[in-house]
């Protein structure tokens, strides 16, 4: 097998800042002496050898676009271990010792589950505009998302403010409510509401109409009124609107109730300048730890906890075993990640609702 080859795919859900991470990846490794092998439509297209050569000549006007340039696909047959067998076949065929996968928890997992199987290296780039990921406290693509969700909130404001109106904006966020909270603080909402707070649909109605009457009272007189939502939360946001028909009807003399669910969008756009600095960093530690022979590792953004040093000072590397056991109890809500997120944004959104 050959030593100097490495391959690199993109799975999952797309992030803003994959393009970047994937050029630094082939233009560290070329100027290492590697060849780079870009697998096209992920975990798909490794099981049917969907790949070709990656030169640093090819990849020089990527890093500022949003999406990723190799495409990504959910795969089936990667689930079942045959799957899996076929696909490290090929690649040793192709020459290959190294696969780098970046994604989010999914294609992560499955990363691990393969170089365990195979004896092929796996290093993997953390990508996934939710933040749900542990050891890392920045996923390519966040940056990016949070922008795209604060502009919205911001344009959507100025339309509230007009017409003295309530609005209920979604954002993604299945698993976990870091959009909701870091969009919330960031466009000044006066509410948000995210899975892993644990409450009941009545008491999310029932503070919401609490903060709905605050508002509008004559003591706070509000124009407009901001409540930010996560997908991952239980009640539909049509019903949700609904259920505080009745509240904006009785309450707020005359304000009405608005909702919009941004979907994704989010995922799409160009990548911030952080994105882009991240994903490129990210993926020379990558490239560089591969070269080095390191294999079942992830690499992290200045995570809030210290790994194993690279030679990027923000930049440290964590066993995938850890950081998928890490990323359950963050999802669970048993991380202490998880705590303080809650606890910070208690503490904000006190001072918000003043």
């Amino acid at each position: 097998m050959n030593r100097t080859t490495m391959a690199v795919l993109t799975s999952g859900g797309d992030a803003p800042g994959m393009n970047a991470a994937l050029v630094a990846l082939v233009k560290t490794a070329s100027a290492s002496g590697w060849s780079v092998i870009g697998v096209e439509d992920g975990y798909d297209g490794l099981m049917d050898g969907r790949w070709r050569p990656l030169l640093s000549t090819d990849v020089d006007d990527y890093a500022r676009d949003g999406g990723t340039f190799l495409r990504s696909a959910r795969s089936e047959a990667f689930r079942t271990s045959e799957g899996r067998q076929q696909a490290a076949v090929r690649l040793r065929n192709a020459g290959c010792s190294v696969l780098v996968v970046i994604g989010g928890n999914g294609s992560l997992t499955g990363a691990h589950i393969f170089g365990e199987e195979s004896g092929i290296h796996v290093v993997g780039i953390p990508a996934s505009i939710d933040n749900d990921i542990a050891c890392t406290s920045l996923c390519i693509g966040v940056d990016s998302a949070v922008n795209s969700i604060v502009e919205a909130c911001d344009k959507i404001s100025d339309t509230a403010r007009s017409h003295r109106r309530a609005f209920i904006v979604e954002v993604m966020g299945r698993e976990c409510g870091y959009l909701a909270m870091a969009s919330a603080i960031a466009s000044s909402a006066d509410a948000v509401l995210f899975r892993e707070q644990g409450k009941e649909e009545s008491q999310l109605v029932d503070e919401l109409k609490s903060v709905i009457r605050h508002a509008y009272s004559e003591v706070r007189n509000k124009r407009r009124v901001l409540i930010i939502k996560a997908e991952g939360v239980d009640v539909s946001t049509a019903s949700l609107a609904e259920k505080l028909e009745s509240t904006m009807q009785t309450e707020t003399n005359g304000a009405t109730l608005r909702y919009t669910i941004l979907g994704h969008v989010v995922r799409g756009g160009r990548p911030s300048a952080l994105d882009r600095i991240i994903g490129s960093r990210m993926g020379f530690a990558a490239a560089q730890l591969a070269i080095e022979g390191h294999t079942q590792i992830m690499v992290g953004w200045r995570p809030y906890e210290q790994g194993e040093s690279t030679q990027d000072p923000r930049v440290c590397y964590f066993a995938l075993e850890k950081v998928l056991a890490d990323t359950k109890r963050l999802l669970d809500g048993t991380h202490p990640t998880t705590k303080e997120r809650l606890e910070m944004l208690a503490q904000v959104q006190n001072i918000l609702l003043l």
